[in-house]
């Protein structure tokens, strides 16, 4: 009995060592440090002892070991962690990316769109000047036709008119010719009469004298009856040239009006050039085309202008008819602005 109570202290000494020894420990206290001494005791509880301090180093390494598991586990638990933070700062990171890049999209398409419309509002412009200018040409064709139809029925007039004196004064010729034949055949059958009263002449003295006198009387009568029949042919033909020199001056006239109104529709003009004019020397082609253009005297700003505007016409118009022509192929035009 003594014997057993002698080794049951100290093993339960050396539990509550080894006890207290494991708490230490888990609780993470350093055993560095030499242990106190301890009462020797008897053989049989320092081997005792001795056994259970392998079971407690043993029962210590386990600790230890699953200490640095869970350290292990926790280092891999917090770089999972930081690995999820990356990837979540990487996911911000990209979703940023895309929505700057979604904004950027956004905003080039609609500087694409504001383009696309200042397109559009620049095409629609476009047409409309397009339209305006096609509908102002269309204009001046129309009004540029109705001067020519209007030139055409005045040249178509005045040729009307000219065939109308040129048969008048052809008729006057055909009279005159007439006239002309039967004073010859009258003056041969005159000639002839007398000829056969100087036969008589000899026989009968009187009757002789008689025909003399009649026929001196006749030849006075035709004689007053051609020189009336010349002053008759000579106011026919004043007349026809006063015509004929009436009808040309109303061609130049007219032809004149033309070149003017020409050179009026292509002046660009200015309030400067109210109440100025300036001569323009013009040497025209037979079909119009302008040779050369010389101003002789003016406004200067009008010459100008009035060169310019005949330049661009290049072409004015000049009459069928050659006399009215080399009337005007060299001419001298006043230039006055008109103002609306």
């Amino acid at each position: 009995m003594a014997d057993n109570s002698n080794v049951a202290l100290p093993l339960s000494i050396s539990a509550g060592i080894h006890i207290g020894v494991i708490i230490i420990l888990a609780i993470g206290i350093d055993f560095t440090h030499k242990p106190e001494p301890v009462q020797q005791v008897s053989a049989p509880a320092v081997k005792a002892v001795m056994v259970d301090q392998q079971k407690v180093a043993n029962q210590v390494e386990k600790l230890k070991q699953e200490k640095r598991d869970a350290e292990r586990r926790e280092r891999e638990r917090q770089a999972e962690l930081e690995r999820k933070a990356q990837e979540a700062k990487q996911a911000r990171e990209r979703e940023q990316a895309q929505l700057k890049k979604l904004a950027e999209e956004r905003k080039q398409q609609e500087i694409e769109t504001q383009k696309a419309n200042d397109a559009a509002k620049a095409a629609q412009l476009k047409q409309q000047q397009e339209k305006e200018k096609a509908q102002k040409a269309e204009a001046e064709r129309k009004q540029k036709e109705q001067e020519r139809k209007l030139a055409e029925d005045a040249a178509q007039k005045a040729a009307e008119k000219r065939k109308v004196e040129e048969a008048a004064a052809a008729k006057a010729e055909a009279d005159r010719k007439q006239k002309e034949a039967e004073a010859k055949a009258k003056a041969e059958a005159e000639a002839k009469a007398k000829a056969e009263a100087k036969a008589k002449a000899d026989a009968e003295a009187k009757a002789k004298a008689e025909a003399k006198a009649k026929a001196d009387a006749e030849a006075k009568a035709r004689a007053q009856q051609e020189q009336e029949m010349a002053d008759a042919l000579a106011a026919e033909q004043a007349a026809l040239s006063q015509t004929m020199n009436k009808q040309m001056q109303t061609e130049v006239g007219k032809y004149t009006a033309m070149i003017k109104s020409t050179i009026q529709r292509n002046l660009v003009v200015d309030e400067s050039m109210r109440g100025k004019t300036c001569t323009v020397a013009v040497r025209l082609a037979n079909d119009g085309f302008v040779i050369s253009s010389q101003a002789q005297g003016g406004d200067p700003n009008v010459c100008r202008a009035a060169k310019a505007a005949i330049l661009k016409a290049g072409k004015l118009p000049v009459s069928p008819d050659p006399a009215v022509y080399n009337l005007m192929k060299e001419i001298n035009l006043i230039v006055e602005p008109t103002f609306n």
